[in-house]
């Protein structure tokens, strides 16, 4: 039985590898900081389909997604998925309430956004926000407005790559001055009067996702995946996660979403390198923590 990864997942605060298998559901196999990885990418990649209300449908025609793709879908599944998005606009109808975000990911790397109240931090943890605090909760068409709102009068992007995101992760200012940004932010945004009334506003408090994602133990990014191939493999410690990347300890940045869609095995040679396509970017010495071996 064949399980196709579905890169990682943020369950309980912490990373996970998700796994799909056709006529198995999912499953997850959580991920420990320290800990060895060892895994090569076998066969072909596969589009996994289309995930709704927590369900799978399976490609229809199992088709192949290229290596360098972010994405884990055919365009037929992407165009379908995309059909029924909040994030596409596509689902104005949703009746769950919404949260509005402000997230902080790094010095003048700020945005607004939403997640369904129901989620909770896990849309920030997806994201890799740093600091972040709630700015309101409502209707989904009231808190889409807000944020529309915000990113005019706080001028904001509505997204943040994540290369730039990965390149400052590891010398980052201190936590308390992380809160004051945010904070500064959020008395800017409750000072506007244009609102909408039925989105109700929520006090300042925020949160540091520091010890989620291991920022103290990790080495400055030297180089990150660009792209999974047949028999190519990633060996290392797990030195910390934030958003979809892995951070190893030698300075490999493993994106997850690369991942999504190969069957990944454990490699047969037991003193296995890596030996995936992977773009140099500005070093520094790496730190590893000692930990547990296996894959996954």
């Amino acid at each position: 039985m064949t399980w196709w990864c579905t890169g990682i997942r943020w369950q309980d605060g912490g990373p996970a590898i998700g796994w799909y298998g056709q006529g198995r559901g999912e499953r997850a196999s959580v991920l420990a900081y320290g800990q060895r990885l060892a895994f090569v990418a076998g066969g072909e990649r596969r589009c996994l389909g289309v995930r709704r209300a927590g369900k799978r449908t399976p490609c229809p025609t199992a088709a192949t997604v290229p290596g360098r793709a972010g994405n884990a879908q055919c365009p037929a599944c992407a165009r379908l998925d995309r059909s029924f998005s909040v994030a596409a606009d596509t689902n104005a109808a949703d009746p769950r309430t919404y949260r509005v975000y402000l997230a902080w990911f790094g010095p003048g790397m700020v945005k607004v956004g939403i997640t369904a109240e129901e989620r909770g931090p896990a849309r920030l943890l997806e994201q890799g926000a740093v600091a972040w605090a709630w700015l309101g909760r409502g209707p989904l068409m009231a808190a889409r407005r807000t944020e529309e709102l915000l990113r005019a009068a706080l001028g904001v992007p509505d997204r943040i790559a994540y290369a730039r995101k990965r390149a400052v992760r590891a010398g980052l200012p201190s936590a308390a001055e992380r809160a004051a940004e945010v904070a500064e932010l959020h008395a800017r945004a409750a000072a506007l009067a244009a609102w909408p009334e039925s989105l109700e506003r929520v006090a300042c408090e925020v949160t540091d996702h520091a010890e989620a994602f291991a920022l103290d133990a990790l080495p400055a990014p030297a180089r990150v995946l660009t792209e999974m191939v047949p028999g190519g493999a990633v060996v290392g410690r797990l030195a910390g996660a934030a958003g979809p990347d892995l951070h190893l300890a030698d300075g490999l940045v493993v994106d997850t979403r690369l991942l999504a869609g190969w069957e990944l095995t454990a490699p047969q040679d037991a003193g296995a390198a890596t030996s995936v396509p992977a773009a140099e970017i500005p070093a520094a010495a790496a730190r590893a923590p000692a930990a547990q071996d296996g894959l996954f």
